[in-house]
Parts: C-alpha cells; structure tokens; sequence
C-alpha cells in the first residue's frame, strides 16, 4: 500500500472516531434517547449485561475499551468464574477481514458477535432467550423496530453488534508517518520497521493496512503436550491445519497483551524474544509452518523492532501501553 492509501485510511479512520467517539462500559449511550444508526444501537448492545445469562457481563467486559477492545488477562473471566478457552483479541479493526475466531469458525462478524453471547464458558445465553429479553425491554424493543422495522432477530442482532465493531479504526503514529510526517516516527521505530520489514519477515504475515494476511499459520506454539490447542484442524478435520490460528493484526499490539492464543507471553519484547529463538521456549513444536529458522536479532534490534510496533497504537490507548 502507497502513502497516498494510507492518507485516505487516516481520514475515514479519523472521521469514524469523531463519530462514534471512545465508549466506556458505564454509560456508552443514554437509555432515555433511541439510537438513530446500526452503529449506536449495536454499541448499546456491546455494553449490555442483559446480554449474558446472570446479567453480569457484556462484550466490553472482555473487549475493554481503554484497552483497544482486548482483556489484561490470559483468559477472560465468564459467568460462574468459568474462563474461556482462548485470549480476547482486541475487537478494533476488523472491518474487511474474515474469518473470525482464532480458528476461523465464523466466515463472517456477524455470525461471529453472537458466538460469545451463547457460548457456556463466556456469556451463557442462548439466543433465543438472548433476543427475548430484548424484545420484552421497552428500550430495545422501540430501538430495533425504529433501526430495522422489526423486533429483534438473530440476524439484526448480529448486524448491529457487527456495525458497531466494523466503526472501530484507530489512526496511528506509524499512519502520519505513513501519510508524510517524518517526525511521527522515532529513529528507532523506522530502523524496527526495516527489521519488521526484511530480517525479521514479519509482513510475510502481517501485511495491509491493519497487518494481518488473515491466514492461518502454525508459529510452533503446539507440541501436543502442554500446548494441546490444535487450532483450525478442529475446524477442517485437514492435517495441514494441526497448530495453525489466525495471524492477528498488530495495530494497538503494545495494549492488547498477553499475546497469543494462549495469552503465554505477557509483554511484546517476550514475543520478539519467542520469535528470536523459538527453541529457547517451546520443546517438540509438531507441523510447525513458519518460524523455520530463529531470527537472531541484536538486542538493538529487538529494541527497534518494539519501537516500531508501539507506534502502531492509536493516540487514545497511549497511556495505557504496557
């Protein structure tokens, strides 16, 4: 992508973030005023505990806002002290990408934002119950026939949890610098580009505008041991995908640790480490794909390779950086 890409990228990014603003779980929109988009009825719902079986949680309880959308924890915390099975990954930028889900289960956002609501160790509700209380709920009741002319569907509830989620961009260092700016970006951060870039073949994978090629690699992080988690083989039942999970996209990275599926590494420069020497971490890696020989980066250039992924984070989630 040229720079002149990525200068309408700042815009649309821009002009999203002035429209639908930094939400926070205790008052994302007055109940007392209906929405007038998908986008503000869906980030009601994001926010909503009806939508868990005990009332206790909602999207944003996992997908923190100040955190770029992630958790702080390996595995977020559902109803009756259950854990999910995999990290949260960040709920931001997701607009044109699929599949969804570590293992790619859901083609779509839409099928994908209902995935938490029923699962038993997250939210716990099954949708019809879900979409019950919705339309018993005078709000929601007026709000989804004012948004979609009806009551609330399986499909509308999808739909508007998806829009809010797709509104989601953030626009970063690395984007003024991108666009022109070459002050945005420190002299550290533009060498750990070149490493990201060349020795350390990171765009490979993590390519376009939000750096994810949205395939499923296989990094070594499975030995059939410890790390039991097959990943998209439990999905497609094909051997080829035994270990592979789907490669995320780095904006906001240096908020939205621990990092992995498994949430093992709990800072990025333990990830540079991993990917650095491999075999100083995980012992008997099965169908590894990438990762086939270890960097061997200096600690410079360790150092400048997490420069230059710190500044991919938007300028709201900089005091939260880890």
């Amino acid at each position: 992508m040229n720079r002149n890409s990525y200068i309408v990228l700042f815009f649309i990014a821009a002009l999203t973030v002035l429209l639908v603003g930094f939400a926070n779980e205790e008052t994302p929109r007055s109940k007392k005023t209906l929405p007038k988009t998908k986008i503000q009825l869906g980030e009601k719902l994001f926010f909503e505990r009806m939508l868990s079986k005990d009332n206790s949680i909602s999207c944003a309880s996992c997908h923190k806002p100040e955190y770029a959308f992630a958790d702080t924890v390996k595995f977020s915390l559902g109803v009756g002290g259950s854990f999910a099975l995999r990290n949260t990954p960040s709920a931001m930028n997701l607009a044109g990408h699929f599949p969804f889900f570590y293992d790619g289960r859901a083609e779509t956002l839409e099928t994908q934002a209902l995935g938490p609501i029923e699962n038993p160790l997250e939210m716990a509700l099954p949708i019809d119950s879900a979409l019950a209380r919705l339309n018993r709920n005078p709000y929601y009741s007026k709000a989804f026939r004012k948004i979609y002319h009806q009551q609330a569907t399986a499909k509308n509830l999808g739909d508007a949890l998806a829009a809010y989620e797709k509104s989601l961009f953030t626009v970063s260092a690395f984007d003024k610098w991108a666009q022109g700016d070459s002050a945005a970006l420190s002299a550290s951060a533009i060498r750990g580009r070149k490493v990201f870039m060349e020795k350390g073949d990171c765009f490979v994978c993590h390519k376009g505008v939000d750096f994810s090629n949205d395939e499923f690699k296989n990094i070594g992080l499975y030995n059939g041991k410890e790390l039991n988690d097959v990943g998209r083989f439990a999905i497609t039942k094909d051997s080829a995908d035994l270990g592979k999970f789907k490669t995320p996209g780095l904006r906001n990275v240096a908020v939205t640790g621990p990092y992995m599926h498994n949430g093992m590494f709990s800072t990025l420069r333990e990830v540079i480490d991993y990917y650095n020497q491999p075999s100083q971490f995980v012992n008997g890696s099965i169908a590894t794909d990438t990762l086939i020989r270890p960097l061997n980066l200096s600690a410079t250039e360790k150092d400048d390779l997490e420069a230059f992924l710190r500044s991919l984070t938007g300028p709201a989630y900089e005091k939260t950086i880890r």
